[in-house]
């Protein structure tokens, strides 16, 4: 079971949030943990379901285990009223971050936040993680101008959105913790798993 401190602070709203409510159950059920759910429009409606195992790693085959769990259910609950495609990945190496968990993991890496309420006006911070103190998020701001505060305290219930910033030192730490794709999976582009078909109404009225 997932502990509560772990649970996700980011979370999804609409149509997002009722296939997250369908899922996650199955995939916790799984061993997994449900990072994401995106809806978006590419390929006319796709359905993006980001999951990973407690440790951050997850491979082509795990993928595969959470879809074939998955796509039963979501074709009882058809919670989406047109036809989309399933995609079932990694949360890759510019991760989102969505648990306290996250953010102490990956302490003293560079990542994006961007709030659901403004802090003093300002929206959007990038800097180095400095972990979790007294429910708000330490970020270290890389040149500040002379007399600013170098470091911002962001409550983690007003957070929008955050994902870490792709760079050398996080792909050699995400190799070296085993949570990134390996050579050979980037080239064969398998680090995805898609329905080959649309999926829900377009069961009853497949698009021409």
């Amino acid at each position: 079971m997932t502990n509560e401190r772990d649970k996700r602070l980011i979370t999804e709203n609409g149509v997002a949030a009722r296939v997250a409510a369908i899922v996650e159950p199955v995939i916790e059920d799984l061993g997994f943990n449900l990072v994401r759910v995106q809806v978006t429009g590419a390929n006319g409606c796709t359905v993006q379901i980001m999951a990973e195992r407690p440790d951050g790693t997850m491979s082509v085959t795990d993928c595969e285990t959470v879809s074939r769990a998955i796509s039963p259910v979501l074709d009882l609950e058809d919670p989406i009223p047109q036809a989309y495609y399933l995609e079932i990945s990694s949360p890759g190496i510019d991760r989102p971050l969505v648990r306290v968990s996250d953010f102490e993991r990956w302490t003293g890496y560079d990542a994006k936040i961007e709030m659901a309420v403004p802090l003093a006006g300002r929206k959007r911070f990038r800097g180095f993680l400095r972990g979790v103190e007294n429910g708000k998020l330490v970020v270290e701001l890389p040149d500040v101008k002379e007399g600013l505060e170098p470091i911002a305290h962001l409550p983690l219930t007003d957070l929008g959105e955050a994902h870490l910033v792709m760079n050398d030192e996080l792909i050699r730490e995400s190799l070296r913790r085993g949570t990134a794709p390996t050579t050979d999976e980037l080239d064969e582009d398998t680090d995805v798993v898609e329905a080959p078909e649309p999926r829900g109404p377009s069961d009853k009225t497949k698009p021409n």
